[in-house]
């Protein structure tokens, strides 16, 4: 494999051209200057991320047919390693970084992502990610050569260079940090004292305080194992090329240093058995694990270890970057539930995510998908302030399959009906009278939690490639710390299909941008209503929404929703809470910790107080959404911008979604498979993907 040097920031570094070895294919390592940035490769791979926005094709319309995107494996992350072992003049120098191929077709714009690795050091870790991050994020990621014993404060300042040179470049980009265990603390060390800087922290697993009970035992085992002991295990066991991992695994590790520090490659080995190829691994990937981690080494990583998460703790109450915490469930070697609670507290803008089936190497298992994490938390933005419009980014088909599949349950109960209405006034049971092209602005009914809207925007991905942005309440994307409100991993499903935090800047940016937008007047108060309130609109007197979507021309359509009666039955509403003294004291709690809405409006409307309705189930009925005709504001700006013009429009809506929801509550009385034991038969006869009549539409 050739050898080139060429300057990273202010370090003078050898790197491994892509020219040379067949072996490094999959490795590109670039000549990070600022000059030289546009390769070829990445110009290439912008073109194809043009050809795919601009595709006419729909492709969502078979999501059942949708596959995740094929990853590298654990044996592609060993045999790249063993690259940087078997290469011409070995694996030495400085830390350096390295930008992988996969990563080369981001879209212009596209923020840095710096990725520091944990305990194995070799940049590798986020491998099974690199084609999903490459396509919204430009990756440079650290290695650390075996040899290499560069102290922690040390890496920090190597850091701290790129991350100020690359600031300097562009200084309106955010700068994102991946970093994983010891690479985590490195990370917020270097937020820490760079707090001038626009800095993204992802931190896999961060340890700032070492498990001693453990890691002091293991230290001292160490020291007193010879050398040689990973060749002296290969010898008296005999590994042979094809023996299954967990064989190998169990014949290196006797129970003493299981218990004390095999933990660590138990995890790895169980990240393995869960991979989908699930071949038995190779005697030569052992020997890279012992290259990664001979004697001399782990007793440098630990002691590494140890400095780096002690700076960490004696400076996270310093740090100011936006930070995404990822916790492993399963990760029982360092982290300590106490330090992360203390950490979240500690951190100003910080959210916890929770990953209860998956250990230590977090992104080297199955169902970890770093891009849409960061996508669903809305981490992801290209300028200082996050944009819900222009930084949002499509779901992929598979994850409109996954989301899909977490409402299967709601979605086969209540066997959704989706009507419009053509430009001639016909009713049909399609998204046909839906115009394809934006501004268009749906106004309707809330049901109870608001649940007609997850069905609704998987229907119209599906039918019609329409993306429906709903202005949604504010609680479904901050929380404070502390705070008593849901944990934000709960309104996912809402984030993924573009949910934005209802307000006038986003409902003006949304109609510009000539989005398809949601708007439920009714609000909080419409969907967590009381007993006997279905169906019943508590809009504002006044509302604006008018006038703003002339401005635009947008096209205004009512619908309404019914069926939320046939599927549950409300036995304790507000009104019966706020009685309840414990209940009473939580509800103005979590009230309190929202953001207040409708604060200039009078009575039931003004109203809008966060709680858990009580209700009982019954036997499923059925959903019905019905989309009225459009009615059009192009070219009536100067006409709409008087208030009494507009209001009558806005009353002209009003009477429109309460027609949608007469008509709904009257013809579905005829629909002969409202019942779900009458669809169930029906399903069993023609299978479940067919689609289950409904009552007879007028012209058909």
């Amino acid at each position: 494999m050739a050898l080139t040097t060429v300057r990273i920031t202010d370090e003078i570094c050898p790197v491994f051209s892509s020219g040379g070895s067949r072996r490094a294919h999959n490795l590109h390592f670039s000549h990070l200057k600022s000059t030289q940035r546009l390769t070829s490769v990445a110009a290439a791979g912008r073109r194809r991320y043009r050809a795919k926005v601009t595709a006419t094709v729909n492709p969502y319309s078979n999501t059942e047919a949708a596959r995740p995107e094929e990853r590298k494996s654990l044996r592609d992350f060993l045999s790249e390693a063993e690259n940087f072992y078997t290469s011409e003049g070995g694996d030495g120098g400085p830390p350096r970084w390295f930008s992988p191929l996969q990563c080369s077709s981001h879209a212009p714009g596209s923020p840095l992502l710096l990725y520091i690795p944990g305990m194995d050091g070799t940049g590798l870790g986020l491998i099974r990610q690199h084609r999903r991050l490459g396509e919204i994020f430009d990756v440079w990621c650290l290695h650390f050569p075996a040899t290499d014993r560069t102290p922690a404060r040390d890496i920090v300042k190597l850091i701290e260079r790129t991350v100020r040179s690359e600031y300097y470049r562009v200084p309106n980009r955010p700068i994102y940090i991946v970093g994983e265990s010891v690479g985590a603390c490195l990370a917020l060390d270097v937020a820490a004292s760079n707090p001038d800087i626009d800095i993204v922290l992802i931190l896999a697993n961060p340890v700032t305080r070492v498990n001693n009970f453990m890691l002091q035992p293991l230290s001292s085992l160490l020291e007193t194992l010879p050398d040689e002991v990973p060749s002296l295990i290969e010898d008296n066991f005999g590994f042979r090329e094809g023996y299954p991992f967990s064989a190998m695994l169990e014949s290196m590790l006797n129970e003493t240093v299981a218990q004390m520090g095999g933990g660590l490659l138990r995890d790895l080995f169980e990240a393995s058995a869960n991979l989908p190829d699930n071949k038995p691994m190779r005697t030569n990937d052992l020997q890279t694990l012992i290259r990664i981690f001979p004697k001399d080494t782990l007793l440098w990583k630990l002691q590494l270890l140890k400095s780096a998460s002690a700076s960490a703790k004696s400076h996270m109450y310093t740090v100011k970057a936006q930070t995404l915490i990822l916790l492993s469930g399963r990760d029982q070697w360092l982290p300590n539930n106490g330090d992360i609670e203390r950490l979240r507290f500690a951190l100003p803008k910080c959210e916890v995510r929770e990953f209860y089936n998956n250990g230590q190497f977090l992104f080297l298992e199955d169902g970890v998908d770093l891009a849409t994490i960061i996508k669903i938390s809305y981490y992801y933005r290209r300028g200082k302030i996050l944009d819900y419009i222009s930084d949002y980014t499509l779901p992929t088909p598979y994850e409109l399959k996954e989301f899909e599949q977490s409402q299967r349950l709601l979605t086969a109960a209540t066997a959704p009906v989706f009507l419009s209405t053509l430009d001639n006034g016909t009713v049909v049971r399609s998204l046909e009278g839906i115009p394809s092209e934006g501004p268009v602005l749906y106004v309707g009914n809330h049901m109870l939690f608001g649940l007609e809207l997850r069905p609704a925007a998987i229907h119209f991905l599906k039918e019609r490639n329409i993306l429906l942005r709903g202005l949604a309440h504010p609680v479904m994307f901050t929380k404070k710390i502390g705070s008593k409100l849901p944990d934000m991993q709960m309104f996912d499903s809402a984030r993924i299909i573009g949910a934005v935090p209802v307000s006038n800047m986003n409902f003006y940016k949304l109609l510009r941008s000539k989005a398809h937008v949601v708007l439920y007047p009714g609000g909080v108060r419409e969907a967590l209503h009381r007993k006997g309130e279905e169906y019943k609109l508590f809009w504002p007197e006044h509302s604006e929404f008018v006038r703003i979507a002339s401005k635009f021309g947008a096209r205004i359509i009512p619908f309404g929703a019914v069926g939320e009666d046939d599927l549950c039955q409300m036995v304790l509403d507000y009104n019966d809470q706020m009685k309840i003294p414990f209940l009473k004291n939580l509800i103005e709690e979590i009230t309190h910790d929202t953001i207040k809405l409708r604060n200039d409006e009078e009575g039931e409307v003004r109203n809008q107080d966060l709680h858990m309705p009580g209700f009982i189930p019954k036997i499923p009925g059925r959903y019905y959404v019905y989309f009225g005709k459009p009615i059009e504001t192009k070219g009536r700006e100067k006409e709409l911008h008087d208030k009494e013009k507009a209001h009558e429009v806005y009353l002209e809506v009003k009477s429109e979604v309460e027609r949608c929801i007469t008509y709904l509550k009257t013809k579905r009385k005829t629909d002969p498979y409202r019942n779900i034991l009458p669809r169930l038969l029906y399903y069993l006869s023609r299978g479940f993907s067919s689609e289950v009549p409904t009552f007879d539409l007028p012209n058909h």
